[in-house]
């Protein structure tokens, strides 16, 4: 009696707000039939109502694993579908989730956020997710929420995610400085080091520590200059003002000590000096204090002595000052120390050297040359250590600049703007030649170019200006190459003489190089599973270069190449790769298609379903299927979707079609079958009568028709014709 009252599952009320439990104070008797049947009423409402947790709501740990979109529920939620998927993985490492499929309708939204971090932050949506997509979280935590408006029929989705390995982001090389990284995982360290001149302000070594997000155990160091120091024990270095090669600031005093080793003497470089014209001002003293004798003071020296400051004894005194007002770039003085009774070690900028003895004594001979696009100036390429009572070189050491115009000869060389790497004066107007082989071409690599926008940097197909203009540039642009067509170029610039100094920027700087001289582009390999035509025998120029694929196999690139004026091609080589899918097969008219995969991989189908009132002519069902010669190909042809005529001629429509047509239709087609009729009786009358004619002019019956009752096989005798025993024995 209490089972027939006790509600079933399916019978469970799902209204949404309804509480069917007991009031507070009420008592259940065991026997009571009433109170059993409530009470089986309330557990079954618990377990059927949406009161409880959304059952696609789930937490995913570990390395890798898969993540799956919910079945369809049995029975209907009321309101919105709404899942939440969290994937945690352990500090250090970040998840990667691939698009193994999705399939989301109308309506339906799906997010995808990193939560590792302190807000999150949005990776991905619904908008941007396809299939084979991959998106990774730079935290070890990703959210994935979905929500559907109708849970019955809720779209799909797998993914797939696994764990890797984070890094701390690659450091900042500090400007005047080096930094070299052993690795950026976790426990990986970069070191930071200082060009000649700046010293390091913060941590010479990071650590890259293991976190949610990696990061260094430090900030970047800067390199500086500072204002002042004491370099104990030098022997070759450097010292710039503070800020160079930018201006240095006002109201400096800055005093350097500089202190050879026992034995050494010290010599003084002038790389460059640049001060405002107010009060600033430079001092070098011959000894360790402010009190010694000055042996430079830009006070007094309108020139920078070329050969350079000796000091008598192991000390060198440099002071700066600088005052409220003006500024400029400042100073920057090499080093180096060497023994008694030796000569110091020369130095050239933008440049280098060979001696015949590293250690500089008596006899000793230095030569020098240029780095490529500079020219030695104001000195000899090569100097002699002389005199053994006071060893000094016989000769100032050159400098090397990059000079306005030249001669260039060499199979391969550079041509900077004048002043290079600083910047270009006002009113240049300057021209290289460059010659190579008479059988080769020149090519140019312009690797820099930035210019005022009056400035003209402007190239010639040949050795003078009333040559084929190859290019002509003004302002900034990215690194290009031109190819000239004989074994000269000429290269002119031009500089507005009367821009201000804002206008002046790097300059430039040119690579050329000898390559070989044809009048044809170069010769285009074959392309593996594929070949090519060309528009003439010979690779001219306009020449067009045609590719085409073996069957089974598509072009990737431009199937056409044309050869330039400057003998290169329009574009990159293409190449045939293989194809793995079959094409659409298309719709069948009056039909509608069930596809397994819309890209149409090998082995996928496509099914046609005729709608109704037709019936299929063909292969219901296409395999896409491979093979060895060729591309994939479907198993059969496209079906088609024929009236069915069982259906067409029901009583229904004889009805249709004996209501449709009209009453006076019936005449018409009478009179359309007699004037067919008689024009085929008088043709045949007149046929039978030409033969009878005939007929009795040669004494032959005019018809014999066979006898009533006579065989057609009468004629034929017992004996077969057929020598075979098969029929003999038969």
């Amino acid at each position: 009696m209490g089972s027939s009252s006790t509600a079933s599952p399916s019978q469970a009320p799902t209204t949404a707000g309804t509480s069917l439990a007991p009031r507070a104070g009420a008592t259940l008797v065991p026997g009571d039939e009433e109170g059993t049947t409530t009470t089986s009423t309330i557990t079954t409402t618990t377990v059927t109502t949406l009161q409880g947790p959304v059952p696609c709501n789930r937490t995913l740990a570990g390395p890798e694993g898969w993540l799956v979109s919910p079945e369809p529920a049995g029975v209907p939620y009321d309101g919105s579908l709404d899942c939440t998927y969290s994937i945690s993985v352990y500090p250090g490492y970040g998840v990667e989730l691939k698009v193994e499929n999705i399939s989301l309708a109308e309506g339906e939204t799906l997010t995808v956020e990193s939560t590792g971090g302190l807000e999150p932050n949005l990776l991905a949506n619904e908008s941007f997710l396809l299939r084979g997509q991959v998106i990774r979280s730079p935290a070890n935590l990703l959210t994935l929420r979905f929500q559907s408006p109708r849970p019955p029929s809720p779209g799909s989705y797998h993914f797939h995610y696994q764990a890797y390995l984070l890094s701390c982001p690659f450091p900042a090389r500090p400007a005047f400085g080096e930094v070299s990284v052993s690795s950026l995982h976790p426990g990986g360290d970069a070191r930071f080091r200082c060009s000649t001149g700046y010293q390091l302000q913060g941590a010479r070594r990071l650590v890259c520590r293991n976190a949610t997000r990696p990061f260094w155990s430090a900030r970047e160091p800067l390199c500086l200059a500072a204002c002042g120091g004491v370099v104990r024990n030098a022997t070759v270095g450097r010292i710039v003002s503070p800020g160079f090669p930018g201006n240095y600031s006002n109201n400096l005093t800055c005093h350097w000590l500089l202190e050879a080793p026992d034995g050494h003497r010290l010599h003084l470089h002038f790389e460059k000096v640049s001060l405002a014209e107010d009060d600033d001002r430079l001092i070098i003293r011959n000894g360790n204090n402010v009190e010694a004798p000055p042996v430079y003071d830009s006070y007094e020296v309108e020139y920078l002595p070329i050969e350079g400051l000796l000091s008598t004894g192991r000390h060198f005194f440099v002071e700066l000052t600088t005052d409220s007002s003006g500024a400029a770039a400042g100073m920057a003085l090499r080093y180096e120390a060497f023994e008694q009774g030796h000569c110091y070690e020369p130095f050239v900028k933008y440049g280098n050297f060979t001696t015949s003895d590293p250690r500089y004594p008596v006899g000793t001979t230095v030569e020098f040359s240029c780095d490529p696009g500079y020219t030695l100036e104001q000195g000899s390429t090569i100097i002699e250590c002389v005199d053994p009572s006071d060893p000094q070189w016989n000769e100032t050491e050159p400098a090397c600049r990059a000079v306005c115009s030249g001669e260039l000869t060499d199979t391969a060389g550079v041509v900077l703007s004048p002043n290079w790497p600083e910047a270009y004066g006002k009113g240049q107007d300057c021209i290289w030649g460059l010659h190579v082989e008479e059988d080769k071409r020149i090519m140019l690599d312009v690797r820099v170019l930035r210019l005022g926008s009056g400035d003209m940097l402007t190239f010639y197909d040949g050795d003078d200006l009333t040559a084929r203009i190859l290019g002509q540039y003004t302002g900034a642009r990215g690194r290009f190459k031109l190819y000239a067509s004989t074994a000269d170029v000429t290269v002119q610039f031009q500089s507005d003489p009367g821009a201000g100094a804002f206008a002046y920027r790097q300059g430039f700087v040119i690579h050329f190089s000898e390559v070989p001289r044809n009048d044809t582009c170069p010769e285009l390999p074959d392309i593996a599973n594929g070949w090519k035509t060309s528009s003439q025998p010979e690779l001219l120029h306009g020449t067009v270069v045609t590719f085409h694929c073996y069957p089974g196999f598509q072009l990737t690139g431009t199937d056409l190449l044309m050869c330039h004026w400057d003998l290169t091609w329009s574009g990159d080589l293409p190449s045939c790769e293989r194809v793995t899918t079959c094409r659409d097969p298309g719709d069948a008219e009056h039909s509608r298609r069930v596809v397994s995969n819309p890209k149409f991989p090998v082995g996928a189908t496509v099914q046609y379903v005729c709608d109704k009132g037709y019936v299929l002519a063909g292969a219901g069902t296409l395999t896409c299927h491979d093979r060895a010669a060729g591309g994939p190909k479907w198993s059969d042809r496209l079906p088609k979707c024929i009236p069915s005529y069982d259906e067409f001629y029901s009583n229904r429509n004889l009805d249709a079609v004996a209501k449709a047509v009209p009453s006076g239709t019936t005449l018409e087609g009478t009179n359309i079958a007699i004037a067919v009729f008689l024009p085929v009786l008088v043709v045949a009358l007149l046929i039978g009568g030409i033969y009878l004619y005939f007929s009795k002019l040669q004494g032959k019956p005019a018809l014999q028709l066979p006898l009533a009752g006579s065989h057609p096989y009468d004629h034929i005798t017992v004996e077969s014709a057929f020598d075979n025993p098969t029929y003999e024995t038969g």
